[in-house]
């Protein structure tokens, strides 16, 4: 479990540090060369509502040392990083399309392994 711990913890971090960045500096998740406007602060929210709750289910399901819940949040978190990969492709951002597809492959990898101990 501790390998799916940290590989979960890992992926959620780095999904919450996005979010939260994005809050403080919205020019962050607009398209290069278009200016921020309260629609984007609106959207930061939006992915900062999702992704701060996600990381601490993830970082109480560590805690009480829960496979089961580890595998279903994990799983869940892998989905999302495969849609932010798309979501790259879509955009024709190779950052934003490695990077969520590195975090995609590693998740599942720690998730096959955790559903094989359980």
């Amino acid at each position: 479990m501790s390998v799916a711990a940290l590989i979960t913890l890992l992926n959620v971090l780095v999904a919450s540090g996005f979010s939260i960045a994005s809050l403080v500096r919205p020019e962050l998740i607009v398209p290069a060369g278009t200016t921020p406007s309260d629609a984007s602060a609106i959207f930061a929210m939006y992915a900062a509502a999702r992704s701060l709750p996600l990381a601490g289910a993830v970082i109480l399901a560590i805690a009480m040392r829960s496979p089961a819940a580890l595998l279903v949040l994990g799983s869940l978190v892998g989905v999302i990083q495969c849609l932010d990969a798309i979501i790259g492709v879509l955009h024709r951002d190779v950052a934003k399309t490695i990077g969520p597809l590195v975090l995609a492959c590693l998740q599942a990898y720690a998730m096959l392994r955790l559903r094989k101990e359980t």
